[in-house]
C-alpha cells in the first residue's frame, strides 16, 4: 500500500494544485497515423575525372545538394488538404514549431485541428544546408537590428502591448532560431524544390512568411497543386502583369521594386484564394529615423497594390490588417505571438469559407 501511495501521490498533488490554483489542464494527446521526413528537389554535381578509392580529392565524386528538407506529421482522421509551412528570411522550420516562449506553434495547433502539416527548410538553409555552391557565412553581430526590423520594439524595449513575451528567455530562444544561408540565395532553386514537394504530395495549402511570400507567388505560377495561399507579412517578390508595374517605393532601407511577368503567368494567382496578414506597429507616413518601421510601411503599401491587381484580373485576394480586427500588438511573426491561437482561428475561418478544410 505504501509503494502504491508513493506512485500515486505526485498525480494526486497535481490534481489538488490544479483545482486550487486554476492551473491549465495538460493538452490532450495528438494521435498520428504517420510522421517522418525527407528531402525533395535539388541537384547532383560531380567532380571531373575518375574516383580512385583511397585517393583524396573531388575527382569523380558526387555532391547531392540544393534540396529542401521536409518534416511531416499526418493526424488520425486527417482533413483532405495538408498545410505546407515555409519559413522566412534568416529562419528555418523552427519558426512554425514551439514558440519562443514555449507554447504550441502553428505546427501543433493545426495538427490538433486535423490538418496534415508539412514543414519546409528551403534549400541552403537549416536542415537543408547542403549547397552545390559555396558562400561566405558572416558571423557579424546583428540581432538588435533584427529586433527592430521584426517589430518587437525599439531595442532594448518592447513596444507597449506587444504580443511577445517579456521573459528574457523568450528573447534568447528567438535569437537562437535564426540561421545563415549556406549558399547563395537563389529564388529558382528554392521554388523548384518547394514545387517538387507539391508534385510529391499533391494538392495542398501553402503558408508562407515574409521572404517566402514572393517565392510563394512563383510557386503558384509554377504548380497547380497549390490550392490556396496564406501569407504572413510578405515583403518582397511582388509580381504584376506586364504594363501594370507600379513605381518603385523609396524608403529608409532603400527602394522597393516589383517584378513584371506575362499576364498568362500572373493569371495563375487569380485562380485560387489568397489571404495576406499583417501585424501591428506599421506606420503610414515615412519614418526616416526608424528604418525598421519604414521598411514595413512600403512593403504593406506594395502588398495593397498587389492585392488590387490580383482582384482587378478576377482573382480572390484579400489583405487583413490584424489591428483592424482588434488583434493588436502583433509582431512580424503573428503565428508565434502570444495571441497565436486567435491568429490561427482566422486561418481556420478562411479555409472553412473557401471550403478548403
Amino acid at each position: 500500500m505504501t509503494r502504491l501511495l508513493q506512485r500515486l501521490l505526485p498525480a494526486l498533488l497535481a490534481g489538488v494544485a490544479s483545482a486550487c490554483f486554476g492551473a491549465a489542464p495538460a493538452p490532450a494527446p495528438i494521435a498520428l497515423q504517420a510522421q517522418g521526413s525527407f528531402a525533395v528537389g535539388g541537384s547532383v554535381v560531380q567532380g571531373p575525372g575518375t574516383d580512385e578509392p583511397g585517393k583524396p580529392g573531388a575527382a569523380g565524386q558526387t555532391l547531392h545538394g540544393d534540396h529542401a528538407r521536409v518534416v511531416f506529421q499526418i493526424p488520425a482522421n486527417p482533413r483532405a488538404l495538408p498545410l505546407v509551412m515555409w519559413h522566412g528570411y534568416g529562419e528555418f522550420m523552427k519558426t512554425w514549431e514551439t514558440t519562443p516562449d514555449g507554447r504550441e506553434g502553428f505546427q501543433t495547433i493545426f495538427l490538433r485541428r486535423r490538418f496534415p502539416v508539412y514543414l519546409v527548410d528551403q534549400p541552403r538553409r537549416g536542415g537543408a544546408d547542403r549547397s552545390t555552391l559555396a558562400t561566405r557565412i558572416s558571423a557579424e553581430p546583428d540581432e538588435q537590428r533584427w529586433f527592430n526590423v521584426f517589430r518587437l520594439g525599439v531595442w532594448p524595449r518592447l513596444y507597449p502591448g506587444v504580443q511577445f513575451s517579456d521573459d528574457p528567455e523568450a528573447l534568447n530562444q528567438f535569437f537562437r532560431q535564426m540561421v545563415p544561408d549556406t549558399g547563395p540565395l537563389d529564388t529558382d532553386v528554392a521554388v523548384s524544390a518547394v514545387s517538387a514537394l507539391f508534385d510529391r504530395i499533391g494538392p495542398a495549402v501553402l503558408v508562407t512568411h515574409s521572404h517566402s511570400g514572393g517565392m510563394g507567388w512563383e510557386t503558384v505560377m509554377r504548380n497547380p497543386n497549390v490550392r490556396a495561399v496564406v501569407a504572413y507579412e510578405p515583403g518582397s517578390g511582388f509580381v504584376f502583369p506586364e504594363g501594370e508595374l507600379p513605381a518603385a517605393m523609396p524608403s529608409a532601407t532603400g527602394p522597393l521594386s516589383a517584378t513584371a511577368v506575362p499576364l498568362d503567368r500572373f493569371q495563375a494567382l487569380t485562380r485560387i484564394p489568397i489571404v495576406l496578414y499583417y501585424g501591428d506597429n506599421i506606420p503610414t507616413s515615412p519614418q526616416p529615423d526608424n528604418p525598421g518601421l519604414d521598411n514595413w510601411r512600403v512593403r504593406l503599401a506594395m502588398a495593397r497594390l498587389w492585392v488590387d491587381a490580383v482582384n482587378r484580373h478576377g482573382g480572390d485576394a484579400r489583405l487583413v490588417a490584424l489591428p483592424e480586427l482588434g488583434l493588436r500588438g502583433n509582431t512580424h511573426f503573428p503565428f508565434a505571438d502570444l495571441n497565436n491561437v486567435e491568429v490561427a482561428n482566422l486561418v481556420s475561418a478562411f479555409l472553412a469559407e473557401k471550403r478548403l478544410d
